[in-house]
């Protein structure tokens, strides 16, 4: 038998859902909330009050699958489930998740009303993304070197061959064909050092880094063609990292290049900063990580290049070499960090993550 200490501590049955992490909502026949747990309410950056009796199209953005699929499961009377789905409140729709949707109709007796649980997954998602990320940029090392000691022999052997053929052409005139082989070998050569990435390694010093977003931003604007337009939204309370200057502003050059490009003649590309707490990279959680965010309004990554667009020599740009990305992911990696992205039309962030900690080089 229970005792009266016992019985004064056991929880209220109607206050229990509001203890679950996970969202709980209940949907009317009209699409509207009829009810949701503390939770539901966080996800959807509003409170249980304001959010019941509204359509769920005002609490959440983009809710036109969300609503097809109860509309489905109405229908057949069934329960149903949508895993890893994109996710963005209303209210926030800047901040983006990955979540999992189960709907289940809870009868005629309730008027086709319907339970919506809502998981957050986009933690275990971006740890995911994160280890795979890290597995791709080290086989795009060793891929890199591999074909850089591939083409780097033949190419001494075509240079050399042209610089003594020089020697014994009698004019000018034809002089000016083995320079032109000679100079493309050059280029061919600067291309594999590309590759490569920065040889040197990496130099610590501390450093405000929206002094080295400053740069990056003069340097991209110089560069950005009139209509496009550039700015600037900076954490003030960012400390100071320990970091190497010129390869992190080879790295947010190379990402704020990327996304001008992507732009054409016009649009708008934001340059910014955040502290994260209790952040993840790969598998390692850091109570303190800068995010420097490059965010453009242009058509987005081509869905076909999602899985791959860190490779060397991957690019959807006509005449690109596919090198800006992947020798900025390096030099990320390096510092123990990483480069993450969100793409869709109209907003695409790339998102360089680097931990306070101090840290040593990844790679020789």
């Amino acid at each position: 038998m229970a005792t009266d200490t016992e019985a004064r501590a056991a929880p209220d049955p109607a206050s229990i859902p509001d203890l679950l992490a996970t969202a709980i909502l209940v949907i009317d026949e009209r699409s509207a909330v009829a009810w949701l747990n503390q939770a539901a309410a966080a996800l959807l950056a509003t409170s249980p009050a304001a959010a019941r009796g509204r359509p769920l199209a005002a609490l959440i953005a983009d809710a036109a699958e969300l609503e097809a699929l109860l509309a489905r499961s109405r229908a057949s009377h069934e329960p149903l489930a949508l895993r890893e789905v994109p996710f963005a409140a209303a209210a926030r729709a800047d901040a983006r998740y990955r979540v999992d949707v189960t709907l289940t109709p809870l009868g005629a007796a309730l008027q086709g009303s319907v339970l919506v649980e809502i998981a957050d997954t986009t933690q275990p998602s971006r740890m995911n993304r994160d280890s795979a990320l890290l597995v791709q940029q080290g086989g795009s090392r060793v891929m890199a070197r591999q074909l850089a000691h591939e083409i780097k022999n033949p190419l001494g052997g075509l240079r050399g061959a042209a610089q003594l053929l020089e020697r014994e052409l009698p004019t000018e005139e034809l002089k000016q064909y083995t320079r032109v082989i000679i100079g493309e070998a050059d280029r061919l050569c600067a291309l594999v050092d590309g590759l490569l990435g920065p040889a040197r390694p990496v130099r610590r010093e501390s450093a405000n880094v929206h002094e080295l977003i400053d740069r990056v931003y003069r340097l991209a604007r110089a560069e950005a063609p009139a209509g496009v337009a550039i700015e600037r939204d900076y954490d003030p309370g960012l400390p100071l990292l320990v970091l190497d200057r010129d390869l992190l502003v080879q790295a947010m050059l190379n990402l704020a290049r990327n996304a001008v490009q992507a732009l054409g003649a016009t649009g708008r590309l934001t340059l910014r900063s955040r502290a994260l707490t209790n952040a993840t990279i790969g598998t390692e959680r850091h109570r303190v990580v800068a995010s420097l965010q490059f965010e453009d309004n242009g058509p987005g990554v081509p869905p076909e290049l999602g899985e791959t667009i860190f490779y060397p020599l991957v690019t959807a740009r006509a005449g690109g070499t596919g090198l800006g990305l992947a020798v900025a992911q390096d030099i990320a990696t390096r510092h123990g960090g990483i480069i993450e992205f969100d793409s869709r039309p109209g907003r695409t962030v790339f998102s360089l993550l680097l931990p306070m900690e101090n840290g040593h080089d990844q790679a020789a």
